[in-house]
């Protein structure tokens, strides 16, 4: 099984808290495949409203991640109480259904606790949209948690490892027709 990490901005301390938590993902079940997919180092063009399978270069390798990705550890810096345009933009280019039914864990990274809430009110809404099953507990990092480049705070660390270790459980029992666990689907775009 593919466990996706995606940072979806340009901060160094969004990647090291996605890379602690599929460190933990790996050690708990080394039968999972871990990537981090870092899109600042990506040449992504912007959305520009054609059909996703029309992308080409970076932004297809994106898509293709995305897409073949059995589950997901979405991290991303919070500005201005929301996520990155960056993110946003892979978001907009990848198919509708390509989070469907998919267990996803997220991240959020800031200066202080003052955004700790954009996991709730700006990260799952997009999600739901996709029909992605979102970990009801996320992880929120500010500044304070690191000290020389890593990750320090052991609440923090616990919390990732809480994590990691539920989305490696909650992949391992999702069943192959994703379809069967989303209620209803409405619009017609999804499938």
């Amino acid at each position: 099984m593919k466990l996706l990490g995606i940072s979806g901005g340009l901060s160094q301390k969004t990647v090291i808290a996605i890379e602690k938590a599929l460190d933990f993902a790996y050690q708990y079940d080394n039968s999972f495949e871990v990537e981090v997919l870092n899109i600042a180092e990506q040449c992504v063009q912007y959305c520009d409203g054609r059909d996703p399978a029309k992308y080409d270069g970076d932004a297809k390798i994106v898509i293709d991640k995305i897409v073949n990705a059995d589950a997901l550890i979405i991290g991303t810096p919070m500005y201005r109480g929301s996520y990155t345009g960056m993110l946003k933009n892979a978001f907009d280019i990848i198919p509708n259904n390509s989070l469907l039914g998919k267990p996803v864990g997220l991240i959020a990274t800031g200066g202080s606790d003052h955004h700790y809430l954009a996991i709730e009110h700006e990260l799952k809404p997009i999600l739901g949209f996709f029909y992605a099953h979102v970990l009801p507990g996320g992880v929120y990092v500010n500044n304070t948690h690191y000290s020389n480049k890593d990750l320090v705070d052991k609440d923090i660390l616990l919390r990732l490892k809480q994590l990691a270790e539920s989305i490696v459980n909650f992949t391992k029992i999702i069943p192959s027709n994703k379809e069967s666990i989303l209620g209803a689907i409405s619009p017609s775009i999804y499938l």
